[in-house]
């Protein structure tokens, strides 16, 4: 796996050997940063939830983003995520909390401009994350939301006040984009 765009481009990045994490593929990665590209101009807080190698954060990181909080719950891959960071001269525009999403959702407080959603495949309460973001103060009416999902489920259109505002198939995978309502 490999830092595909930006000031990091080509560098390799670690990744967990085993079935404890799907790293997204390039192909995905690929195609969830052209989305953002043609989405959002604001790149300054990224959230990478369920992060794994920190493939997707670091690549926000490589492409301009201001900074990145990774939550991932495996030691294990926290440790290989801030070697990534140090590999890619990017940690000092990042933080790695080493706990569950359900423990970092109660301590974070700030409103971020995109937030990256890679669960394990088999999590099934992803739509319970969803309209739990949706009512955190972590997603703001400019916040883009990316999660990518097996096709196995299907993710509803509106979580609260959150709205799919697009959603793309690639292989295996979905990308599903999600904005605030404008209740105005």
């Amino acid at each position: 796996m490999r830092v595909i765009a930006g000031q990091a481009k080509g560098h390799r990045l670690k990744v967990l050997k085993g079935t404890v994490t799907r790293p997204a593929t390039d192909l995905v990665r690929g195609a969830i940063f052209s989305i953002l590209e043609n989405t959002t101009d604001n790149w300054e807080l990224v959230l990478d939830l369920f992060s794994g190698s920190g493939a997707l954060g670091i690549e926000a990181l490589s492409r301009g983003a201001g900074w990145v909080d990774f939550v991932e719950r495996q030691p294990r891959c926290c440790q290989i995520i801030r070697g990534n960071l140090r590999t890619t001269k990017l940690a000092e525009r990042a933080h790695v909390y080493c706990c569950s999403v359900a423990k970092a959702l109660s301590f974070l407080d700030k409103e971020y401009s995109i937030i990256l959603v890679d669960p394990p495949y088999s999590n099934s309460t992803i739509g319970d994350l969803l309209s739990q973001l949706a009512e955190s103060k972590l997603v703001g009416k400019e916040t883009t939301l990316v999660v990518t999902h097996s096709p196995r489920f299907q993710l509803q259109p509106v979580y609260a006040t959150l709205r799919m505002a697009k959603e793309h198939r690639h292989g295996d995978s979905f990308i599903a984009v999600y904005r605030k309502e404008d209740n105005d």
